[in-house]
């Protein structure tokens, strides 16, 4: 991998957590007014008008098997995982889901080393997750053992990561077709919204135009439509293609520490010592899991070309 593109992998992972870390702010926000399914609706109907205007030019398939692809991201990255998420934060804690969720570079890990060449389970990867897990753990409980569990949240909460890590899986395929990355990432907001249309009769939508004309509700719906859904999704899945789907997820691990940041920066929530001391853990885990998982990839990947380039010359 060149140094220069692979800094640039790693910048973009970095712009896209700090944005995804701070989505829980506007959407908190924006609950006054507007149900989950609708912040969820308007965030990548926006999101996709932004990107045809970047990008209007059509993504064609050659084959059915790729259209597939995309159906399936679609279905998977943005339609289910943040219904299956809504749905777990109403029924169970929101420390637990927060908790459960970020254990999707584990999932995405695993969906890796069986389904993507090169992409393989290492010991360095397992430590720092155990470390970051630890980390995610003390955030979320800030230091108290909150065990009221709900079978039903709990069990979406885990589903949720997992079907991260599937969608995380398809958009690496998906970027070895060659298509536009912003033309990509639309494709797939298409096939979001469609399978978000037959919720609307079940959850509920409610065409009041007057929510809109509230400044603070329209900057923070445009921060996550534009920010969060349309560029953020672009720099991602950027990201997978150059670092691979395993070393890109495990900056996920940063969310719930940018998450504290900006509830201490924002919100003036406390930050304890619990929380210090769980965000020290998680970053050492990242740090863990990103370089040594990084360096092994890289060197697995030389000996690939070596081994192809003996092979030429052979012949």
């Amino acid at each position: 991998m060149d140094q220069h593109k692979g800094t640039a992998g790693h910048l973009l992972s970095i712009v896209t957590i700090l944005i995804w870390g701070t989505t829980f702010i506007s959407t908190k926000i924006l609950l006054t007014d507007f149900t989950p399914f609708e912040i969820l609706l308007f965030r990548f109907l926006i999101g996709y008008v932004v990107l045809f205007l970047l990008y209007p030019r059509p993504v064609r398939t050659k084959t059915f098997k790729e259209e597939w692809l995309f159906i399936s991201a679609g279905l998977c990255g943005v339609a289910l995982y943040f219904l299956i998420e809504n749905i777990a934060l109403n029924l169970t804690l929101a420390s637990h889901v927060g908790v459960i969720v970020s254990i999707a570079p584990f999932f995405t890990a695993v969906m890796a080393h069986f389904f993507l060449e090169g992409e393989k389970l290492t010991a360095p990867f397992m430590i720092g997750f155990a470390l970051a897990l630890t980390g995610i753990v003390l955030i979320g409980f800030n230091g108290s053992l909150n065990l009221d569990l709900n079978p039903v949240g709990d069990l979406l909460a885990f589903l949720a990561p997992a079907v991260w890590a599937v969608y995380s899986v398809l958009m690496r395929k998906i970027s070895g077709l060659n298509h536009h990355n912003i033309g990509a990432t639309r494709k797939v907001f298409f096939y979001g919204l469609l399978f978000m249309l037959p919720v609307i009769g079940v959850d509920g939508f409610h065409p009041n135009l007057d929510r809109f004309y509230n400044l603070l509700n329209l900057a923070n719906l445009l921060y996550l439509a534009v920010g969060a859904s349309a560029v953020c999704f672009v720099t991602w899945n950027r990201a997978v293609s150059i670092l691979g789907v395993v070393t890109t997820s495990v900056y996920i691990y940063m969310v719930p520490v940018i998450s504290v940041a900006a509830s201490a920066l924002f919100l003036h929530e406390p930050i304890t010592s619990a929380t210090l001391a769980g965000a020290f853990l998680t970053l050492i885990g990242s740090y863990i899991s990103e370089r040594k998982h990084g360096l092994i990839r890289r060197r697995e990947l030389r000996k690939t070309i070596r081994s192809t380039q003996s092979s030429m010359e052979t012949k």
